[in-house]
């Protein structure tokens, strides 16, 4: 039994974690820290302590492991205290604000023999896990170019903040999806191009990204709007002989805003409707379109894996390598527009 407490009360513990910790057979949620507890909007866990002291979770030898689901600019500090009282730590994205940070985290981890690692809960996206299926499947022949979409229409966000920072800058705050998601399947690039721009003007938000990474022949295309009435496709992958687009995203996150969760069978799961459509031309020169039925997505899968690392040795599936680069990429990105204000 992996026994965890939380640092943090708010929609990241509750809406991204909580459903699935808690539907761990092998995971005991037991401490819930929040420095605001009384102002909670959140409905209480049964079994679950909540306290506004953190040596409640810090100084009890029965939590292993400490899920740090904060504002980023207290992530690097809550982490080093909890490493510091000998406990296990996953933190959630983006994991630091520097680089430089992140490797003093991994250093003090190593040198205290304890596991640190970034929630990248969407490596089980249902639609990122599709397009591996449909790759790896070889029908789209040598890979040429693949473009990633996470698109809103909310301009009511960056029109309602009117000053930079990273905190609330877009790629910080989705960058670390979609930038983790290249990394971890495609591997370290051998170039990057920036495009990180805002829109409303200079010393405004940051509110849009276009990112490419560079493979041999390959190129990956990140791209994020705040102000795409109708979003573009999630992926479309084209290769020599054929392409595959996924119109939509992964559903998790859909059912979660509406307390809809992991428990039932069809959570997460896509329709028909949802299907992405691959086209290629076969061996003999014949043309296919078919609709692929999704794989399930399970953000559940990376608790499981922080159990497998922490209690049966596991390698870590988020290396440090890549959280590390990930962050240098992110700071690479914002230092573009820096350096133009």
């Amino acid at each position: 039994m992996l026994t965890i407490g939380y640092i943090g009360n708010g929609k990241s513990t509750n809406r991204y974690h909580l459903p699935f910790s808690t539907n761990n057979n092998n995971i005991r949620v037991k401490t819930i820290y929040s420095r605001t507890l009384k102002q909670g909007e959140w409905a209480q866990l049964s079994g679950v302590t909540y306290v506004d002291n953190i040596n409640e979770l810090l100084l009890d030898a029965a939590i292993d492991l400490i899920v740090i689901c904060t504002h980023m600019d207290s992530h690097f500090d809550y982490a080093k205290l909890a490493l510091e009282h000998g406990k296990h730590v996953l933190v959630e994205k983006p994991f630091t604000e520097t680089a430089d940070q992140a490797r003093a985290l991994f250093s003090l981890a190593k040198e205290k023999n304890l596991f640190i690692q970034c929630y990248q809960n969407r490596r089980y996206d249902s639609d990122f896990l599709t397009v591996q299926k449909v790759i790896d499947s070889g029908v789209l022949g040598d890979l040429l170019e693949v473009e990633m979409h996470f698109d809103y229409f909310r301009p009511e966000v960056p029109e309602g903040i009117t000053s930079f920072s990273i905190e609330t800058s877009y790629l910080y705050g989705h960058g670390c999806h979609t930038i983790d998601q290249v990394l971890a399947y495609f591997g370290m690039p051998d170039q990057v191009s920036f495009d990180v721009r805002q829109l409303l003007g200079v010393g405004r938000m940051n509110d849009y990204f276009d990112l490419d990474f560079f493979y041999d022949n390959l190129k990956i295309s990140v791209k994020s709007s705040y102000f795409r009435i109708k979003p573009r496709p999630s992926f479309a992958v084209y290769g020599k002989k054929g392409s595959f687009v996924k119109e939509t995203k992964d559903r998790q996150e859909e059912h979660l805003k509406l307390f809809y969760l992991p428990e039932h069978e069809d959570f997460g799961i896509d329709l028909p409707e949802h299907y992405g459509t691959l086209t290629y031309l076969d061996d003999n020169g014949n043309y296919h379109e078919e609709k692929v039925v999704s794989v399930a997505g399970d953000y559940g899968q990376v608790y499981e894996d922080v159990y497998q690392s922490i209690i049966n040795g596991a390698d870590k599936v988020t290396t440090d390598k890549q959280t590390i680069r990930q962050i240098e990429l992110l700071e690479e990105g914002l230092a573009t527009i820096l350096n133009e204000g």
